[in-house]
């Protein structure tokens, strides 16, 4: 039997500690809010915002093992999902042109 130090079949690995932040990502600024305070900013339920946050589709932060949404992250997911509205033209009677 081999000894724990000089063994050549056992394989030692560093831990890899916690983890940490990208240090390229920047700190979300701001206030951190629930998912029940984020559904209420969004108009929203709170299962709407579970299941962004399931599907990857919002960045979100874990405490622990609560998750925490930045209001500069919510305010950046309603401008990147606003649909300008449609400016109508007047074109009168020539929009409706009979086919060749």
């Amino acid at each position: 039997m081999c000894s724990a130090a000089a063994c050549p079949h056992t394989v030692t690995r560093p831990h890899p500690g916690p983890r940490l932040a990208n240090a390229n990502a920047a700190p979300a600024p701001g206030r951190l809010l629930n998912v029940a305070e984020a559904a209420e900013r969004l108009g929203a339920g709170e299962r709407f915002v579970r299941r962004l946050i399931s599907e990857r589709r919002i960045a979100f932060v874990k405490v622990g093992r609560h998750v925490r949404l930045a209001e500069s992250v919510l305010d950046a997911y309603v401008l990147a999902n606003t649909v300008p509205p449609v400016t109508a033209r007047r074109r009168g009677r020539a929009s409706y042109r009979r086919a060749a």
